[in-house]
């Protein structure tokens, strides 16, 4: 037998390497910092009440001036008051009855004045209730009579003009209506505040 021949083995393939390890995913990146952050929840809203104004209440008025200040000047007032005793209001009192006299009296002599067209007669008298009129305070009684005052004397102090007798004579009649009425406030006035002002009782004498 020949020489066995060397049976060639055949040469097994190399060996395949194994699969390579999958290479590793970057880490995720960070959020950015740029993306605003989501707002906070609101509180719920509560149900409105009922019995509460949707609307928010009117702001108080200003403060006014108050009424005694408009009819009558409370520091002429007073100092008249202080003449008083200490528990009655007997000298202030008469001297405001006094003045309602005065002032009815002299109403009437300015109607009649008025009728006759006296300008010298109503100058005069509107001087007159002005005094009487200023004594206790009653300012706008007296700025009234004093227009009378210079209307009677053809005179038109605000405009600082002249007048003719018939102007004046109608200004008058115009005016008179107006210090019938203040006059008439600044009386019930008065008298309210005697009312609301009586004087103190004093006590009676003890008997022995």
């Amino acid at each position: 037998m020949p020489k066995d021949s060397e049976i060639p083995i055949p040469k097994s393939p190399p060996p395949k390497s194994p699969n390579p390890a999958p290479k590793p995913s970057p880490p995720p990146s960070p959020p950015s910092t740029a993306r605003s952050k989501a707002p906070p929840p609101s509180p719920p809203k509560s149900a409105p009440d009922p019995k509460k104004p949707s609307t928010p209440p009117p702001e108080p008025p200003a403060a006014q001036v108050p009424p005694d200040a408009e009819i009558i000047d409370i520091e002429t007032f007073q100092q008249i008051l202080d003449l008083d005793e200490e528990a009655s209001h007997e000298f202030s009192r008469g001297m405001a009855w006094a003045y309602f006299t005065q002032a009815e009296n002299t109403f009437k002599e300015m109607d009649e004045a008025l009728k006759k067209k006296d300008l010298g007669q109503l100058s005069s008298l509107g001087h007159f209730l002005k005094g009487s009129s200023a004594a206790l305070g009653l300012f706008k009684v007296q700025d009234l009579c004093e227009k009378i005052q210079h209307y009677g004397q053809r005179r038109d102090e605000e405009a600082h003009i002249d007048l003719s007798e018939r102007v004046a004579l109608e200004k008058i009649t115009e005016i008179l209506p107006l210090v019938n009425a203040e006059y008439n406030t600044a009386e019930s006035w008065l008298k309210q505040w005697y009312e609301e002002h009586p004087d103190e009782e004093s006590e009676p004498e003890s008997r022995s």
